[in-house]
This record gives structure tokens, C-alpha cells and sequence, in this order.
């Protein structure tokens, strides 16, 4: 009978955390944790991502005609061999995403890179 006893005291604290995790858990009623399991401060904004993880901004692929990528496009089709800096300062934006952006129109064909200059595609 001693052993018993002894058993359920070493349990008991196990039981007590087992009760307090179950009435969190129906306080939070649903409620998804981001992937990273961590929970944020109500309130606070993520740095990288946005609700449930997703990226913040627009959705890539979403390049429609009023875009910076459409506007890099029609000033390459203007000005063939335009460089990445010329299209910067043309556009009133830096550099950085151009060089992350025209790599990927290229693939799809809708210019082209020849030296340091772009050409349409």
C-alpha cells in the first residue's frame, strides 16, 4: 500500500499539469499555433511572416500590369540594353530587386540578358 501511496504522490504534479494544459487548451478553443510552435504576444507583429505563416505582401506569380516587374518589362522593350542600375533609377527604386526579379523573367521569356544589359525577350 506504501508503494502505491508513494507512486501517486510522485504523479499527482504530472496530473495537476496534465488539467492545466487541458483548460488551456479548451480556453484557446481552436485557436492554430504558427509551425514554428511558438506562441507571440497578442499584439505583435511577426518580422518575416504573416498570419499563420504565410509571407507578407503579394502573393508571388501575382504580376499583373501595373507592376514593378511589367514596368521593368516596358522599359527594357523602350530602352534595349538598359542595366539593372539604369532601370533602378529609372523606376525610383533600388537595385536589389531587380537583380532577384529579371532573372525570372528571363525564364519565362519575356527578356532577355546580354553583357550587362537587358534586351526583350
Amino acid at each position: 500500500m506504501k508503494e502505491i501511496e508513494g507512486r501517486l504522490r510522485e504523479l499527482r504534479p504530472l496530473l495537476d499539469e496534465y488539467h492545466r494544459l487541458e483548460a488551456a487548451a479548451a480556453a484557446l478553443g481552436g485557436v492554430e499555433l504558427p509551425r514554428n510552435g511558438r506562441v507571440r504576444a497578442r499584439g505583435s507583429v511577426p518580422r518575416s511572416n504573416g498570419v499563420n505563416g504565410t509571407r507578407r505582401g503579394r502573393p508571388r506569380g501575382s504580376r499583373g500590369e501595373n507592376t514593378r516587374a511589367a514596368q521593368a518589362v516596358e522599359l527594357v522593350r523602350t530602352r534595349p540594353g538598359i542595366t539593372i542600375p539604369e532601370l533602378a533609377e529609372h523606376m525610383g527604386i533600388k537595385p536589389n530587386y531587380l537583380y532577384r526579379i529579371l532573372p525570372q523573367l528571363e525564364e519565362e521569356g519575356r527578356v532577355r540578358r546580354e553583357d550587362k544589359g537587358w534586351l526583350p525577350g
